[in-house]
């Protein structure tokens, strides 16, 4: 069981997914966004996982990168070392981060070493990419369903345009939906990486543990994660970079 967990973590898979966004702003049409969360990055997945990452996504050639949160692992990592590979992924539109609660170990000089490779970090604030709205908001600013609302509705979000909502852990789901957004991209529960904990963690979070689920008008993805924590194993899930096309009606 140990021998298979350890292979079965380092064999990182491509799963594609295809989304229907109403309102998708034309120039999304044939496009597609590289999705990556928890990585974890520190002492057992270091810069040379790092780097295998970046490759990873250079070779699918997306057209823009979200990372879902927890980068980094632990209170000693070198930010600025492992995260270097990330200066040179070649993207278009560009790559985008948001915190993650492993984020709060790391400290907030670790985000900085993200901006410094070039990683754009969305501090609880809408940005507006070639028409579509791409929301970023802190694992912990979405704890609380109160402030998550009231951030929220201070973005001014279009409910009659597409959006895409980073949000570390698939909760809240409630509360993003009635804000318009279109999909939210999440990370956090690794698919319980290990049984039993799988278990757990679909007790917690039912059917958005894992995968392209509806809810209400909202469309929810939410990534076993890339990396590890804790023991470099997995065991009843698997690591993935989710590449994700889009299609839907087009703006006028």
């Amino acid at each position: 069981m140990g021998v298979y967990g350890t292979l079965n973590a380092a064999h990182v898979r491509i799963r594609r997914v295809s989304v229907h966004l109403p309102n998708l702003p034309e120039a999304w049409r044939e496009r597609t966004a590289a999705f990556v969360s928890d990585l974890h990055l520190g002492h057992i997945r270091n810069v040379r996982f790092s780097r295998r990452i970046v490759d990873t996504l250079a070779a699918l050639k997306p057209s823009i990168v979200f990372i879902g949160g927890d980068l980094y692992d632990g209170t000693h990592v070198d930010a600025k070392r492992v995260v270097e590979p990330w200066s040179k992924t070649p993207t278009p539109l560009g790559t985008y981060l948001i915190a993650g609660n492993h984020e709060m170990f790391a400290g907030r000089a670790s985000l900085k070493a993200a901006e410094n490779a070039g990683i754009r970090v969305l501090n609880d604030e809408k940005v507006v990419v070639d028409g579509m709205q791409i929301v970023g908001v802190d694992y912990h600013a979405s704890a609380s369903a109160n402030r998550f609302e009231l951030m929220l509705h201070h973005m001014d979000i279009d409910p009659n345009r597409a959006s895409i909502l980073l949000n570390h852990s698939p909760n809240r789901l409630a509360v993003a939906e009635r804000a318009g957004i279109s999909l939210q991209l999440s990370g956090h529960t690794h698919r319980g990486q290990m049984l039993p904990v799988r278990w757990v963690v679909e007790r917690i979070f039912g059917p958005y543990t894992y995968g392209l689920h509806a809810f209400g008008k909202m469309m929810v993805y939410t990534s076993s994660g890339v990396g590890t924590w804790g023991p470099p194993m997995r065991v009843g899930s698997q690591p993935e970079v989710v590449l994700i096309s889009f299609d839907g009606d087009l703006l006028p």
